[in-house]
């Protein structure tokens, strides 16, 4: 993936700044803001990567969405970001900045694939059970994937548990297939 190393060394850079002023958590939430604001808005994406766009006009663009919602330190990496000419970086910086601070906090993330959304009662079961199995907070993100028909998908790092119909069908039909009983006539 082009960039990433680079998005690596500014997301490290800044979770070093937020740890010296204690702000840590609050930059992750604002980096979290941050990636999914340009991940759910096709214009903004399409902007920050256009090299025709001055990159004082996109920080202009960015402190318009984020002055009164981000701190100081989110702020300062738009001003960075501009001065670096690096400002398509901004979505894979804020995406490294929350994946090596769920690390250095000792947190997972648990995927929990569903054919519908889960209820709150539901993640509460899950999320004691992730925790119970892995020994580390937790978080849960539900994905809503209708493809597998019903059951779970559960993905915490390099593990996953399927338990999807789906999944059952496919197990199904290989036994069916690997199957030599042939029927008399």
């Amino acid at each position: 993936m082009k960039g990433a190393r680079p998005a690596l060394r500014y997301a490290r850079a800044i979770l070093n700044l937020a740890k010296e002023t204690g702000l840590e958590t609050k930059v992750n939430a604002d980096m979290q803001f941050i990636a999914t604001t340009i991940s759910e808005n096709d214009n903004l994406q399409t902007m920050l990567k256009s090299p025709v766009i001055k990159a004082s006009d996109k920080k202009r663009v960015l402190n318009a969405l984020f002055i009164d919602k981000v701190n100081a330190i989110s702020l300062g990496l738009f001003n960075l970001l501009e001065e670096n000419k690096r400002m398509e970086m901004l979505h894979s910086i804020a995406s490294h900045y929350t994946i090596i601070y769920d690390y250095l906090k000792s947190m997972d993330i648990a995927k929990v694939t569903t054919a519908v959304p889960m209820t709150k009662a539901l993640e509460e079961k899950i999320l004691q059970k992730v925790v119970e199995l892995t020994g580390n907070k937790t978080s849960i993100e539900n994905i809503v994937d209708s493809s597998i028909l019903g059951g779970f998908i559960l993905r915490v790092g390099d593990m996953q548990y399927d338990a999807s119909i789906s999944n059952n069908f496919n197990e199904l039909r290989k036994e069916f297939d690997n199957s030599h009983y042939i029927p008399k006539i």
